[in-house]
């Protein structure tokens, strides 16, 4: 497949497999005129690209990732972008826990709701606002 239909598949733009390639995650072969050319191993690896970036790794890692002979390097790294993605995971709960707070609300200003309140004193660890 050209760099054109990789991109299309992937919604990616073709500059960005370019830089990809540059960093050392894509080898695609070459065929005339030096044209890049993408075969099954290429589009698995793209994917595993694109599902690391969600993941929250950064292309440096991985890089890291992917090119490690290592195998407890490799651990060591998902398990430190684990931590991380779990703690992400719970602050985003906690963010939607809040606005779901505000949004069952029976109040007209629910800034001004008791159970609201308590809920960003505990997100924020701050006193709450003094009552009226």
């Amino acid at each position: 497949m050209s760099i054109g239909e990789i991109a299309a598949r992937f919604g990616l733009a073709p500059h960005v497999l370019r830089h990809w390639e540059s960093v050392g995650l894509l080898s695609p072969s070459r065929v005339a005129g030096d044209r890049r050319r993408y075969g099954p191993d290429d589009l698995y690896r793209i994917a595993v690209i694109l599902r690391a970036k969600e993941a929250g790794l950064s292309l440096d890692d991985v890089r890291r990732m992917m090119t490690s002979r290592d195998a407890r390097r490799r651990r060591a790294l998902l398990e430190r972008h684990r931590t991380d993605l779990v703690r992400r995971i719970a602050e985003a709960r906690a963010s939607l826990d809040l606005i779901d707070c505000a949004l069952e609300c029976d109040h007209e200003d629910f800034s001004s709701c008791r159970h609201f309140q308590t809920m960003v004193e505990e997100r924020v660890g701050l006193p709450a606002p003094p009552r009226a």
